[in-house]
């Protein structure tokens, strides 16, 4: 049986795009499944097309005029889609936002500090939320803590660009810095490099490739 004829799930959610026989127009602008611009066509040619290939008609663009439909396995499409979403949830779930706070007078020691954490917060893939905590007086310069804090996004350029700039937010002023890479891909590299350690330390203990030949023509002849 095609995939155009087969019976469309019971359960269908409002988000789904509507596919084969529930695409309910006269004409669609038809995308083929490596991605082709077939053109406008009607939607009797674009359901026989998909039918042909045993594939499904899926409306990718419904506000469009003529909406844009695309030929293409629905059942992988939706399986990609989730694993996708499950993935940026993960990384979502798994980014921490870590806090380094800033007084507008800091010591470069102290400053030097801070700038370090932060780094380190940065390359573990977890964000970090600079604050300064203005006293008194101080609350009335505020272009001071904009400029530290420009300063501060310039000396982590190397591990993270700048999410949310310079904001007030009562006595004190906050921007949010984001790591390059998130938890997920410093975790991938981690384990890269602990492998390429592990066996490093392997071909040490055995000698090394090429060990045995290397010692064979440092050896004398007889």
């Amino acid at each position: 049986m095609s995939r155009c004829h087969q019976p469309q799930p019971k359960e269908l959610r409002i988000s789904d795009p509507r596919t084969n026989d529930r695409i309910r127009v006269p004409e669609v602008r038809l995308v083929g499944p490596n991605g082709e611009q077939v053109g406008v066509v009607r939607i009797e040619v674009a359901l026989r097309l998909a039918q042909e290939a045993d594939l499904d008609l899926v409306e990718v663009a419904p506000n469009s005029k003529p909406p844009v439909v695309k030929i293409m396995d629905y059942g992988k499409f939706k399986y990609e889609a989730a694993q996708k979403a499950k993935e940026a949830r993960r990384n979502q779930a798994n980014t921490v936002l870590k806090e380094v706070r800033f007084r507008l007078k800091i010591e470069a020691h102290d400053y030097t500090t801070k700038l370090k954490r932060a780094e380190g917060f940065l390359k573990a893939g977890d964000k970090v939320k600079a604050m300064i905590l203005f006293r008194g007086r101080e609350q009335s310069r505020p272009e001071q803590g904009v400029r530290l804090l420009r300063k501060f996004a310039e000396d982590v350029a190397e591990f993270g660009t700048v999410e949310s700039n310079p904001t007030i937010d009562g006595r004190n002023m906050t921007m949010v810095i984001a790591p390059h890479k998130n938890k997920s891909e410093v975790k991938t590299e981690q384990n890269a490099q602990r492998a390429a350690n592990k066996e490093a330390a392997r071909s040490a203990r055995n000698g090394g490739p090429g060990a045995a030949e290397a010692d064979a023509e440092a050896a004398p002849a007889e």
